[in-house]
């Protein structure tokens, strides 16, 4: 009896910790997508990779955790945005603003950040490998203690 018990327990919890956690607002995502216009929406989690965001407007969206690898957002507003936690390698951000943006933990491996503007964001363990910076404004950017020279 004991063994059946511990089954019908284990089974369930197995399978809520297995399932994925989506977190986005399914209207802001279709918006975004059919828009292109996404202020302040929840796009927490989303799967973006790949996606062509061209100009996109998504300043003050939460975009904490979300995929965003070779995503193309050049020349995207994403003033105020958060995008901690988020995976932004080989992504495109080419003249795209960045002010005031919660960038902590974000991995820009291989990304495109050049004459993007970076002024008081918040680059706190962001990874930078191989990322281009040519021509991006880093005024008052908070930027990871590696880069700095710090450990």
């Amino acid at each position: 009896m004991k063994t059946g018990f511990f089954s019908a327990v284990a089974v369930p919890v197995i399978v809520f910790f297995a399932a994925p956690a989506v977190a986005e607002n399914p209207a802001h995502l279709e918006q975004l997508l059919e828009t292109n216009l996404c202020q302040g929406c929840d796009l927490s989690g989303a799967d973006l990779s790949n996606a062509h965001l061209i100009g996109a407007d998504l300043r003050g969206a939460d975009l904490s955790g979300t995929n965003l690898s070779a995503a193309n957002l050049e020349g995207a507003d994403l003033t105020g945005a958060n995008l901690a936690g988020s995976n932004l390698s080989n992504a495109f951000l080419n003249s795209a603003s960045l002010r005031e943006s919660n960038l902590e933990d974000v991995n820009f491996s291989d990304a495109n950040l050049s004459f993007a503007d970076l002024t008081d964001a918040d680059l706190t363990d962001a990874i930078l490998l191989n990322a281009n910076l040519n021509g991006a404004d880093l005024k008052q950017a908070n930027m990871p203690s590696e880069i700095l020279g710090r450990q």
